[in-house]
């Protein structure tokens, strides 16, 4: 019996989410050793991943216009890569989580948040910062936020803490000629 392109389905996919890790393990390397770097370095070489963002970006939209099958899971690669160029995520392993879809590991990203603000690992700013991005993230995958979680995303918005422009991703195939509608959240 034919696989109508499962197999080589599977296997773009595959493909674009290692692209994808790779894209995003450079932002973070690159994040790690800033102190290391001189500013007009760092600056190009940020620079250059974030050009390699877009065209990957490019590269899944025409993908997505293309075909049917991928829309869900290219879509949501997609919107990862979008937030990164936007900034509206400044942490590569939230941009990660996100755009393989995983609330768990997101979720566990919320309480190492607390432990190393505990620690004094990261600054009050920092921890405040990437917990809205955490739950902006949850938020866009659909899952459940507490009212407490759902007052700090609120408040940090307010703030100017975080951003929160999203292009609305579905989950299923009926919704999916659905998905290139915005939805702006604030």
């Amino acid at each position: 019996m034919a696989s109508y392109g499962k197999a080589e389905t599977e296997r773009l996919r595959k493909n674009l989410e290692e692209q994808l890790d790779r894209l995003v393990q450079q932002l973070e390397d690159l994040e790690n050793c800033r102190d290391e770097l001189e500013d007009a370095e760092y600056e190009e070489t940020k620079e250059e991943t974030m050009e390699q963002l877009r065209e990957f970006n490019e590269s899944l939209q025409r993908l997505i216009s293309g075909d049917v099958t991928l829309v869900d899971e290219l879509g949501a690669m997609q919107m990862a890569t979008q937030l990164a160029i936007s900034s509206a995520f400044k942490t590569p392993a939230v941009i990660r989580m996100f755009g393989k879809r995983e609330p768990d590991r997101l979720r566990n990203r919320l309480s190492e948040i607390d432990r190393e603000l505990k620690i004094g690992k990261l600054s009050k700013d920092a921890s405040e910062r990437e917990r809205g991005e955490v739950l902006s993230a949850l938020r866009q995958l659909g899952e459940k936020l507490n009212q407490a979680e759902l007052q700090l995303l609120e408040k940090l918005t307010l703030n100017g803490v975080i951003s929160t422009n999203f292009i609305k991703i579905s989950d299923s195939l009926d919704e999916s000629s659905n998905s290139n509608e915005k939805e702006i959240k604030t």
